[in-house]
């Protein structure tokens, strides 16, 4: 007998497989992201679990680059093809740019269904909407501005964790002296940024950051104070290596846990890298928030906006935003992220010490009103925005001849030339 002849029998299996493979496609959601290193891609792998738990099928659609720059590239391409994911990583007024286009899809019916309005931070929810719908859910909250520090280091050159950008440089002349590199870096411009509006914040406060990064006022982009924040920025490049430039932030992450250099300055996503590799918060690796940015919170809010679909693939995507803020996900997805749950009533004692503090740190400068929004992270301004002044801080960090005072001229003439 050929043994290549199918049998009737065989034929309505491998037909009934085909409907069902056919199916469990048809009801898949295509989800595009750029959750890469090993903590962000063991994160995002929860969610997928979750997905396949009830039934559906998961696409990944993993682009890399810590920023997402390439991630919305490849996303703009798609969508102008008339073929857009299910679901995609978009974050602050990229929400409203894509829905003042018309292609996302809202999702009312799952948030009065899951009581979104309870669950949600007012300041989380309004940027999930858009003209009073839900088009996007919230994954977590990150706090971006965070002291990393490998403890044994810090105890070989004799030094604390600062709390100033005084004790800052203090520290890291004696780490230098003790054979290590005392803040590690990579030089990307979106993780120059987020340097930069670190030393902002610390050197001039959260309403002067507002005022600079958010609404973009002139007189205080041009302003001594920025000038000021300026200095100390470039400052920082005496405290990093020679080998940073093109460095991915989780290869930097990996000196602090190699304890090849002392500290790094870095949102919570780094605390992923940690916890991927076995270390444990307050023992192993140190955080605090960064010096001088005690009584302020920079936010970065993950979250997936969900493109107009049909059919079954709607019905999958309606289940992938329930799923996103189901306590399941939060706590696990959070837990590897290095975030906070997006929504506040959730028990924290299960997650580590630096979770819990940042948890707390979001409570109290939401109350203080110091909660800001991160402008590196695609938080404060259009993405045109952010790519003009990411050129002005980038160029000015890694050109020895430029002044402070024509990074701020130039900050000015950014701004206006993109509104």
């Amino acid at each position: 007998m050929n043994a290549f002849k199918k049998t009737p029998f065989v034929l309505a299996a491998s037909l009934a497989g085909a409907l069902s493979l056919s199916s469990a496609h048809a009801a898949e959601v295509e989800v595009l992201h750029w959750w890469t290193s090993g903590g962000e891609a063991r994160a995002a792998n929860v969610l997928k679990e979750l997905m396949e738990a009830e039934g559906y099928g998961w696409q990944d659609f993993a682009v890399a680059g810590g920023g997402g720059e390439t991630a919305m590239t490849v996303l703009k391409s798609r969508a102008m093809s008339g073929n857009p994911p299910s679901a995609a990583q978009i974050k602050g007024p990229e929400i409203q740019e894509w829905g003042e286009l018309g292609l996302l899809g809202e999702l009312d019916g799952v948030a009065e269904a899951e009581g979104w309005d309870t669950l949600l931070p007012p300041t989380v929810a309004d940027i999930m909407r858009h003209d009073g719908q839900y088009v996007a859910v919230p994954v977590n909250v990150h706090r971006v501005n965070w002291l990393w520090a490998n403890p044994e280091v810090l105890e070989a050159a004799g030094v604390a964790m600062p709390t100033t950008l005084d004790e800052l440089f203090a520290a890291g002349e004696a780490i230098r002296e003790a054979g290590y590199v005392p803040l590690a870096h990579g030089g990307q411009a979106w993780q120059d940024a987020t340097v930069f509006e670190t030393v902002l914040l610390a050197t001039a406060g959260t309403d002067f950051y507002r005022q600079a990064l958010v609404e973009l006022d002139p007189e205080a982009l041009g302003s001594a104070t920025m000038i000021e924040a300026l200095e100390t920025f470039k400052r920082l490049r005496t405290l990093m290596d020679d080998d940073m430039p093109g460095r991915d932030w989780n290869i930097a992450t990996s000196m602090v846990i190699n304890g090849d250099a002392a500290m790094q300055l870095m949102g919570d996503w780094a605390k992923g890298e940690f916890t991927a590799a076995g270390l444990t918060a307050g023992v192993d690796y140190l955080c605090a928030a960064a010096p001088g940015t005690q009584d302020a919170f920079t936010f970065n809010i993950d979250s997936l906006a969900m493109f107009r679909v049909e059919g079954e693939e709607r019905e999958a995507q309606q289940a992938l935003a329930r799923l996103v803020l189901e306590p399941t996900f939060q706590e696990a997805f959070n837990k590897a992220k290095g975030s906070i749950p997006a929504r506040p009533d959730l028990d924290m004692s299960e997650f580590d010490t630096c979770a819990q503090r940042s948890q707390e740190a979001f409570r109290q400068t939401a109350e203080q009103g110091g909660l800001v929004p991160s402008m590196a992270h695609g938080m404060a301004v259009r993405a045109d925005v952010q790519g003009a002044l990411f050129d002005v801080v980038t160029n000015y960090f890694n050109s020895p001849d430029l002044e402070a005072e024509e990074a701020a001229r130039r900050m000015v003439n950014a701004a206006q030339a993109v509104l």
